[in-house]
């Protein structure tokens, strides 16, 4: 059994945010790929290929919540 903070664990949690954001379900997404990059972050190191990678989505997903947010 693969614990959370298992390389392949935290592939399978990105891969799952990525499916989240892709049907419109950004905030589900958005709090997977936040705690996905806590342990890449953790477990990979700051400048790992797949830490960077699971930044970019972050960023990606948390730019385009704001864009759908109505303008007050």
């Amino acid at each position: 059994m693969l614990g959370e903070e298992h390389p392949n664990t935290l592939t399978s949690m990105n891969n799952l945010a990525v499916v989240l954001y892709e049907s419109n379900n950004l905030e589900d997404a958005l709090r997977l790929l936040r705690k996905c990059l806590l342990g890449r972050r953790k477990v990979l190191g700051e400048n790992h290929p797949d830490t960077l990678a699971t930044a970019e989505s972050l960023m990606r997903v948390e730019a385009q919540t704001q864009d759908s947010q109505p303008s007050g």
